[in-house]
């Protein structure tokens, strides 16, 4: 059975909050605000509760390393290293282009072995028992990162021909990986004609759609994402040109929705409900669970997102680096059951 042509066509700002019509507080970034004070507020409690062996007035500072050196440092590196090298190694200044998005989850989590490995060594703590209350508390992180992918409209899935399915603007920018090389999916031709179509709704569109693309290519910038913007952001703001657009795209899984409630929501209250139901494991017990549990439901619900890179073999690389994440978990299990440490309470 197809899914109808009115499918719903993703219309939601990224923008939580004007200054201007472009600039303003994103969604994104509120999602990273709020993730990092639920970690602070969840690892204080943990702290009252006696399963940590922070003190109170560590718990800022852990939260902060965490915040600046593993998820942001790391999700960005992660990005360059893991999803866009060829354009950083030609111009690495790109790194610095945060409004241009970009951060990796695996990167992040990389980085935050770092991080709290750094801190443990410094203030002389259990890594694994540092790195058990944080793998307990990050996913709710994770879920908001992924709830704010869904409003942004990116990182959406494959196609599909389910009843959930939706259409997502953003597919105007959207980069075909293929044996015989990258392109793109639409043209700039094809935004010609999407504009002429909607002539009686909007009769100065297509001059308008024009002059984008001409001040693009005078300044030296990319014609074919300006002129992509312009026909998003129109789509946003007026339901009559949404349902025109919407003629063109290509009904998909929302799979960022699909990834929040696996890697994120469910994730997190299968960590919690251990970390409080049993609260005195062996350090490394959690880690290995989130790690193992992560991984494998990244695989799973990978197949439901459109690839956003090659492909690794078979597999996206989503997919690919949860394999090590797999691994790496196996490895913090065994070495709890090995080491045998439990929560040293600090001295008050």
């Amino acid at each position: 059975m197809h899914v109808p042509r009115t499918a719903y066509v993703h219309h939601l700002d990224p923008i939580a909050i004007h200054f201007t019509d472009s600039f303003g507080i994103r969604w994104y970034g509120l999602a990273y605000v709020a993730g990092f004070l639920i970690t602070y507020f969840l690892i204080s409690w943990f702290v009252k509760l006696k399963i940590s062996e922070l003190k109170k007035d560590q718990v800022a500072d852990f939260t902060t390393v965490v915040a600046v050196v593993g998820v942001m440092l790391g999700g960005r590196i992660g990005f360059m290293l893991f999803y866009n090298w060829d354009a950083f190694s030609r111009n690495p200044s790109i790194f610095f282009d945060f409004l241009g998005g970009g951060m990796s989850s695996h990167g992040a989590f990389a980085g935050l072995i770092l991080a709290v490995w750094g801190y443990a060594k410094f203030t002389k703590k259990s890594f694994l028992g540092l790195g058990d209350n944080l793998v307990t508390v990050a996913p709710a992180g994770v879920f908001l990162g992924r709830l704010a992918n869904f409003i942004n409209g990116e990182l959406y899935g494959r196609k599909t021909d389910a009843s959930i399915g939706m259409k997502f603007p953003e597919e105007l920018n959207h980069v075909v990986e293929s044996p015989d090389g990258r392109y793109l999916m639409f043209s700039v031709g094809q935004f010609r004609e999407i504009a002429s179509k909607a002539g009686e709704l909007l009769p100065n569109f297509s001059s308008q759609l024009e002059t984008v693309i001409t001040q693009a290519q005078a300044t030296g910038r990319y014609s074919h994402a300006m002129a992509a913007d312009l026909l998003i952001s129109t789509s946003r703001d007026n339901p009559d040109f949404r349902v025109i657009l919407g003629e063109y795209l290509t009904v998909r899984h929302p799979s960022q929705i699909y990834q929040a409630l696996v890697e994120g929501l469910g994730i997190f209250i299968l960590l919690m409900f251990i970390r409080l139901k049993w609260r005195d494991l062996y350090h490394g017990v959690l880690s290995g669970i989130f790690f193992i549990v992560y991984g494998i439901g990244r695989i799973a619900v990978e197949n439901y997102r459109e690839p956003d890179s090659e492909l690794i073999g078979s597999m996206s690389k989503g997919q690919f680096y949860s394999i090590f994440m797999i691994v790496v978990g196996a490895a913090f299990l065994v070495y709890a059951f090995i080491a045998k440490r439990r929560t040293v309470l600090p001295e008050s």
